[in-house]
């Protein structure tokens, strides 16, 4: 008997000895005065085991057998099922091999057999909590995971995610690179399937934005920001009429950043199960299996009916869009330069004005190009290379041998001029006489 059976007890006693009213005791016992009538009535029959359920102790009519618990936890003991949880354990149990249990009785079972182990909660700093946009398209988050998600049994591969701010409805694909054209991949896909969103809310990586470069030792604060120009994707996404969020913390985009919390634990566990070992088969069991359950089970429905996604006009070309876009001058010959190959216009792509224009050139995504001049492409060819002749270099003249030199004579090596004869015996001596003219 528990403590509240015994509060129970004292209070239905004094119903019974009538110091309490029956409606008294069921406002303190928080029972309907019905119920209090019946227990004083079981009170009086049985005594004082009225007050515990003739149930307790006994085992469940609706208990599952041994036999199965034994077969559940000889499954879940398998390498294959290492580290998952008590909710997952129970939906691999039910889908591949039909044992029926609660998330509940499975946490039971695998804390008997010391495969869970439960943990109290942990009170932790909460983010400001931020509303959910109110129509599908308003607000798309777009992120990147890094994480070991084949687990060693293939190749590094990368998570691009981009999950819907109004219904949690997400759209991902794994990648080799996290780099500018996988992600252009990924956003045209998600153009063509859902339509051009309101904006995309982003990190400031260097995919989205450009840094302004300084030196590590110059302070930044008393100097005013320089305008950079845009990168790749945000020339693209202003060309197309998408606008662009940057987040200034990683939990600004929780609901991205979360997505990948469930990822890493559950995306993971299913992709070891399912033996993917290359990008192909990680991409056909998210499409197939994973989107399939998120979308079944946390998409919620948006406040406003209206989807916020507009159709793709005629005006946006997406594959002009998602390509790497630079310029070049035309030069008189009608010839232009792009990554050291030289392209030439074609005669019936050339216009009044284009000789010496700033045209733009497009690498597109599937590796051809496309040069604009104004509001039309035009049509280049290859110039087939021309022959260079080398240039024969003269050889240069031997120069002649130098004739040997005589050495220096050293007659005066000893001269003292202290030592010297005065000027005038050395005329004398030399036999000149004084006063002669000269």
């Amino acid at each position: 008997m528990t403590q509240g059976d015994r509060d129970r007890l004292v209070a239905l006693r004094k119903v019974a000895g009538k110091q309490i009213t029956q409606r008294q005791a069921s406002e303190e016992l928080g029972l309907s005065v019905r119920q209090v009538k019946r227990l004083v009535k079981e009170l009086k029959k049985r005594g004082d085991e009225a007050v515990v359920h003739r149930l307790r102790g006994k085992a469940s009519n609706r208990r599952i057998e041994e036999a199965v618990e034994q077969e559940a936890m000889e499954i879940l003991s398998r390498d294959v099922y290492q580290g998952f949880g008590p909710t997952l354990a129970s939906e691999y149990l039910r889908d591949k091999h039909g044992i029926e249990a609660s998330k509940e009785t499975v946490r039971q079972w695998m804390m008997r057999k010391k495969l869970w182990r439960g943990t109290k909660g942990k009170v932790t700093e909460v983010h400001l909590w931020r509303p959910r946009r109110s129509r599908c398209g308003e607000l798309v988050q777009w992120d990147t995971s890094t994480h070991d998600w084949l687990e060693g049994r293939g190749e590094t591969i990368y998570l691009i995610a981009m999950i819907d701010d109004a219904t949690s409805r997400l759209f991902a694909r794994f990648v080799r690179h996290d780099s500018s054209e996988e992600n252009m991949k990924m956003a045209w896909s998600y153009l063509e399937k859902f339509g051009r969103p309101v904006s995309f809310y982003t990190d400031k990586a260097s995919l989205f934005r450009t840094a302004e470069k300084r030196r590590r030792d110059e302070p930044g604060v008393d100097k005013d920001p320089v305008e950079m120009p845009p990168t790749q994707i945000a020339r693209a996404l202003g060309e197309l009429g998408i606008g662009w969020i940057a987040a200034h913390s990683p939990q600004a985009k929780g609901r991205v950043e979360r997505n990948f919390l469930t990822a890493q634990d559950r995306l993971v566990k299913g992709l070891r199960v399912a033996g993917a070992a290359t990008l192909e088969q990680a991409n056909q069991y998210l499409e197939e299996i994973y989107l399939v359950w998120w979308e079944r089970e946390l998409t919620v429905a948006p406040a406003s009916p209206d989807d916020a996604h507009r159709p793709i006009e005629v005006v946006h070309n997406l594959a002009g869009a998602w390509s790497h876009v630079e310029t070049r001058q035309v030069r008189n010959d009608y010839t232009l330069r792009f990554d050291s190959v030289l392209y030439r216009v074609k005669r019936e792509s050339i216009v009044s004005g284009l000789r010496g224009a700033t045209v733009r050139v497009e690498k597109r995504l599937d590796g051809s190009l496309a040069v604009r001049y104004q509001d039309r492409y035009l049509g280049c060819e290859l110039c087939e290379a021309h022959a260079v002749e080398p240039i024969a270099v003269e050889a240069k003249p031997v120069p002649a041998a130098r004739k040997p030199v005589a050495p220096r004579s050293n007659w005066n090596e000893k001269f003292d001029l202290k030592k010297a004869p005065p000027i005038w015996k050395a005329a004398q001596g030399s036999g000149r006489r004084t006063g002669e003219s000269e």
